[in-house]
């Protein structure tokens, strides 16, 4: 599909998602929005608690580093506890430090205030943010995350990467939403391969795809055609339908 629109990859951080014991969403999650407001992804990849690998990550995907992207998401790794270490891994990519960021440290002061509970130590290390890095709000838990260069960082938790994401999006400089139409048939995919690569050929410009599934009354393929132009995907849509006399 060709496309004009700011590139994006996304930066899972954690030894959890990569051993299985936590269901990855907010990838999907934000792949989706992504996707909707007008921003093209091209990466999504996931790393360990290991300090050099997201140091290592972030240089390949941060276009402002060399990288390959316009825009790099990231989830994970900036709580409380030790193995937290993304704040000190994007401030090493980006070459600045990490200090206790007067504001952050204000709202989390707030938020201990309201739920009766002192600010200790490790409550403190959500406010360590890299020199130079602007806030991104939470409105859900107070602990903000941060952009540095085009590294926005967010946290793991769902609840709060979404209302991170929530509130950093509207911000960015985003394109045109992706426009989408598919139709599903009751067909294998090599019965549809043929019609599809000739509709692909002939909107070159567009993205066609088939996406196999089984269920009680056996296999299906559905077909699906995205673009940027939507009166284009509605013709290339049409083209694929005549083909298969649907």
């Amino acid at each position: 599909m060709q496309s004009d629109n700011p590139t994006a990859a996304i930066l899972v951080i954690g030894d959890e998602i990569l051993s299985g014991r936590t269901r990855e969403g907010n990838a999907h999650h934000l792949a989706q929005v992504l996707s909707a407001t007008g921003f093209d992804l091209r990466e999504i990849r996931v790393v360990s608690d290991d300090h050099d690998r997201i140091v290592a990550a972030i240089r390949a995907l941060d276009g402002s580093l060399g990288g390959d992207y316009d825009l790099l998401f990231t989830s994970g790794g900036i709580g409380p506890t030790h193995d937290d270490i993304t704040a000190d891994a994007v401030a090493d990519a980006h070459g600045t430090t990490v200090e206790i960021h007067p504001e952050a440290r204000a709202l989390l002061e707030a938020r201990c205030a309201r739920m009766g509970v002192p600010l200790t130590e490790n409550r403190l290390r959500m406010a360590r943010i890299p020199v130079g890095a602007t806030l991104i709000d939470n409105a859900v838990s107070a602990a903000p995350g941060f952009s540095i260069g085009r590294t926005h960082v967010m946290a793991g938790v769902p609840e709060v990467f979404r209302a991170m994401v929530d509130w950093l999006l509207p911000r960015l400089g985003a394109g045109r939403p992706v426009q989408s139409l598919s139709v599903e048939v009751r067909r294998g995919e090599s019965d549809v391969a043929e019609d599809l690569k000739a509709v692909a050929g002939e909107y070159a410009d567009l993205s066609l795809g088939s996406y196999p599934f089984h269920d009680q009354s056996g296999w299906g393929t559905n077909l699906v055609v995205r673009g940027l132009d939507e009166a284009r995907v509605a013709e290339a849509m049409d083209a694929l339908k005549a083909r298969l006399k649907l």
